[in-house]
């Protein structure tokens, strides 16, 4: 049987170990019978509403931290993509948009969904590009991966409906152009590991002489549990996390006074405001009004993208690099805090504040009271647990109501905050960790559901 477009497409989606595709297409698609031949390798999840495919992906890429990847037809069927896409770009997730564009035959006619779809993606892709030639497929889908995940962003590759069908034997086309496509691979190296050893000397200056640091972190410290809680134990440093980093270290952790902003803790708030030294960590939290002075601190920011270095940290000390790798090497450069004042006072606060929870928890209230009904899906959720939030005010219930620890994770829509993300998310994580509980808590301005 003659390898198709389609073909290319989806066996390079293997290539680079695409397990899993959301998405809406035509009823009698190349790329779905495509699908169909590598089912053994890769699954297309079908979707009744595109926005939810973007979700879905966006959930995807956060719950597994691999790429997300969704499709849709031409037309109101790839717009409706960009809500989901949206929220994966706000919040720095790798996902891949494969949609179809009008066929090249009826371009410039005023033909029903005839759109320039590169252009409509051209803010919430970063690669953004249409396929005309077979040529292109797995150059492009291998350039949009990596750099989809490079960059924690979107790509978006669109392309004729008549392609998808078309043989995909190049030679022909490769004789009437003067080269051949750039060699690309499925294939990504690790990024940034560990700053230079002059960067992390003068890190840990800044860090060694405050006398009131705290730790904020973010998504981009979700793997590095033990590093910080081994560089706040040094420093005596109380953690505040920003909500997509709720993770990061467990709710109950002593050293922990939970997340911060709107949906945060009072605990929180105190101990940034006492703070003269930050240590930011894989986060670029928008909040400035929960966020000291800039002109009264100094800051250390540890970020593996030089472009989101600044966002919370001020005009601090930069590190790029893992945010693991980069904390176990300033570990042994940071000074034991023998005042351990501030981080008790925090602690202290962080006590009362729980006690104010549980009031807040009474279950003889009548009616019931949603943070009750949150805090008994925390006391039977597994240990492995993971729970997507909508946004509005369900969401200050999931933040505070719902504890993580072990290895329980947190989803939320969290820079975009887009309504009606906790099922997508959740369904998405399902398919992804088929032997975990996966709760969605759903709701607007009412009670969950």
């Amino acid at each position: 049987m003659r390898e198709l477009v389609a073909d290319l497409l989806v066996g390079r989606l293997v290539d680079w170990g695409v397990d899993t595709v959301f998405g809406l297409p035509a009823d009698q698609d190349g790329v779905v019978e495509a699908f169909e031949r590598r089912r053994d390798r890769i699954r297309l999840v079908r979707v009744h509403h595109e926005e939810a495919a973007g979700l879905m992906a966006s959930g995807y890429a956060k719950s597994t931290g691999r790429i997300g990847a969704c499709l849709a037809t031409s037309g109101p069927g790839a717009l409706r993509l960009l809500g989901g896409l949206y929220d994966a770009k706000l919040d720095h997730q790798p996902v891949l948009a494969v949609t179809e564009s009008q066929e090249i035959r009826l371009l410039g006619t005023g033909f029903q969904h005839e759109l320039q779809l590169e252009k409509v993606f051209d803010d919430v892709a970063d690669y953004n590009v249409k396929v005309d030639v077979p040529l292109q497929v797995p150059a492009v889908v291998d350039i949009g991966i990596g750099h989809a995940l490079a960059r924690g962003t979107v790509s978006h590759i669109t392309f004729p409906p008549e392609l998808e069908e078309t043989a995909a034997d190049p030679s022909i086309l490769a004789l009437l152009t003067p080269t051949g496509t750039p060699p690309t691979a499925p294939l990504l190296t690790a990024g940034p590991g560990v700053p230079p050893d002059a960067d992390l000397r003068r890190a840990a200056e800044v860090l060694n002489q405050g006398s009131r640091v705290v730790l904020l972190v973010g998504a981009g410290a979700l793997a590095a549990r033990a590093e910080l809680r081994a560089v706040a134990e040094r420093l005596a440093s109380p953690i505040v996390k920003s909500l997509p980093g709720k993770a990061a270290v467990p709710d109950d952790d002593p050293l922990t006074t939970g997340c911060v902003g709107v949906l945060g803790t009072r605990p929180s708030e105190d101990a940034l405001g006492g703070a003269d030294t930050l240590l930011v960590v894989g986060t670029n939290f928008p909040w400035a009004r929960s966020l000291p002075d800039p002109g009264k601190v100094r800051a250390v920011q540890i970020e593996t993208d030089l472009a989101r270095i600044g966002g919370s940290a001020g005009n601090g000390t930069a590190l790029v690099g893992d945010a693991a790798e980069t904390l176990r090497a300033l570990l042994p450069l940071l000074e034991r805090k023998r005042d351990r004042a501030f981080l008790e006072a925090a602690q202290a606060g962080m006590a009362r504040w729980r006690g104010r929870m549980h009031e807040l928890e009474d279950q003889t209230l009548d009616p019931i009271q949603p943070q009750y009904l949150m805090r008994v899906v925390d006391r039977h959720a597994a240990a492995d647990a993971i729970l997507a939030s909508d946004s509005g005010v369900v969401a200050t219930w999931t933040a505070r109501h719902f504890d993580v620890r072990g290895r329980r994770e947190y989803l939320l829509s969290a820079n975009l905050a887009t309504m009606a993300a906790g099922l997508p998310y959740a369904i998405a994580a399902q398919w992804a960790h088929p032997g975990r509980r996966c709760i969605a808590v759903t709701g607007r301005t009412g009670s969950p559901g």
